[in-house]
């Protein structure tokens, strides 16, 4: 589809492509540019602050992204157990097994981390706030439930670094079924 004609939320969608896998120091204009099919002045008509305007851009698709897929999920109506077994097949899915970078990881990094600190730290937040939600409501105590929603979000995002600097998505894998396990134990059966 030609670029002028192209929807804003896959011309959004090309740049998370970009920013996921280079970050935001490391995404060039030219590399936005091209991904996106738009030139330079293209880019600037639609993100009239450059770099920042596409990455609060990406930050607010990826957030909507992440409610709909994960942290509303966790907050539904049925056993927790099968929330925080969803939301585990969910992010594996998501990071296709260990092989694509996290978006809000690469973030953190770099000139961005300050740029975007609130942004950052509010998703993050709200996603440790959905798996404590969850916890909670099997019965778990609110300071249990929060550390151990803590420890699974860092875990898992720990463990996509770690894949991709060892290039061994099995790492993300393995980790992923320990938090699942863990978070299963922790709500017992049903």
């Amino acid at each position: 589809m030609p670029a002028a004609l192209m929807p804003r939320d896959e011309v959004v969608e090309r740049l998370m492509k970009v920013i996921r896998r280079h970050g935001y120091d490391g995404a060039s204009l030219a590399e936005l540019s091209k991904a996106t099919g738009l030139g330079r002045s293209s880019l600037y008509h639609h993100f009239p602050d450059g770099k920042d305007d596409m990455v609060r851009a990406v930050l607010e698709q990826l957030e909507q992204g992440l409610r709909t897929l994960i942290f509303e999920p966790l907050r539904e109506p049925r056993p927790a157990r099968r929330r925080l077994e969803q939301m585990i097949k969910t992010v594996d899915a998501y990071y296709d097994g260990g092989r694509e970078a996290c978006v809000i990881g690469n973030l953190v990094l770099g000139t961005s981390r300050t740029r975007f600190h609130a942004r950052l730290r509010a998703i993050f937040e709200e996603w440790i706030d959905a798996v404590a939600a969850a916890l909670l409501d099997a019965g778990v105590s609110r300071a249990e439930s929060r550390a151990l929603a803590e420890d699974a979000v860092v875990r898992m995002e720990g463990a996509l670094i770690v894949a991709h600097g060892t290039g061994d998505t099995a790492v993300f894998s393995r980790t992923l079924k320990r938090i699942g396990a863990d978070l299963v134990a922790a709500v017992g059966p049903g």
